[in-house]
């Protein structure tokens, strides 16, 4: 939903920058054709207008305030966090890997994602695991997070050892990873897929081996999948506690 929001207000902004650029065009092209040298063998001695001062000084500030006006509401809707249905803790570590934690009402469970090499993307595709067009190079995981379609997710985020960025331009996700500091932001997937991101900090040498992959299912899938999840990760470290969003509003 935010990414829609996203692209609409672009796509908006684009056309009204399309119009301006376009309106210059034409407004130097006639000055050139009217006021040539040929067409004005006198040239006129005007060098003032009080009424085109002042409009080329109004007309730029209501376009700007047109753009600003929306710009802001979008800020706005994408800052102020709605009641979520599932909270998921996206930690970026100092091994440059992805760690998510799901909270106990969702299994209470951790796994770290990995970036496949391409030998493993290889043995992927001939073991029928997968497609090439499935498992991107420098995107396939071995662990995609797993969420429900058309719910509201609330995204935690921090870092472990150094500052990471997990960005996924689809749902217009684009949230700092700090050491010590949580930060949230949130989306809703209206389709199921599976969506790529990448860290976009540059964060050390490994920067470029932090894909994201987040996969999007039916409520049906991503029930089964939990119930699956929980056994499959029962034997890694348990998941820090995730916080609250009173608790984050005091950091």
């Amino acid at each position: 939903e935010n990414g829609q929001r996203i692209a609409t207000f672009n796509n908006w902004l684009m056309v009204i920058i399309t119009l301006i650029t376009v309106f210059v065009l034409a407004l130097m092209v006639y000055v050139c054709w009217r006021f040539n040298e040929r067409a004005n063998p006198v040239p006129s001695k005007t060098t003032h207008s009080t009424v085109l001062e002042v409009a080329w000084t109004i007309v730029p500030i209501l376009i700007l305030l047109g753009i600003a006006i929306p710009s802001f509401r979008l800020l706005r809707y994408q800052l102020i966090l709605p009641e979520g249905d599932v909270t998921v803790k996206a930690v970026g570590t100092g091994a440059w890997q992805w760690r998510y934690e799901y909270p106990k009402d969702q299994g209470d469970f951790s796994f770290t994602s990995v970036m496949l090499t391409e030998d493993e993307i290889k043995k992927a595709v001939a073991e029928g695991r997968g497609t090439a067009e499935d498992l991107p190079r420098l995107l396939a995981v071995d662990n995609e997070l797993v969420l429900p379609v058309n719910k509201t997710i609330i995204l935690q985020v921090t870092g472990e050892g150094y500052i990471h960025n997990f960005a996924l331009p689809a749902f217009g996700l684009k949230v700092d990873a700090i050491p010590g500091r949580l930060n949230q932001a949130w989306f809703r997937a209206e389709r199921e897929g599976l969506y790529y991101g990448q860290c976009s900090r540059l964060c050390g040498p490994n920067h470029a081996y932090m894909p994201i992959a987040i996969r999007i299912v039916s409520a049906d899938a991503y029930a089964k999948w939990l119930e699956e999840a929980k056994k499959k990760f029962a034997s890694t470290d348990a998941p820090t506690r995730i916080a609250s969003n009173a608790a984050v509003a005091q950091q």
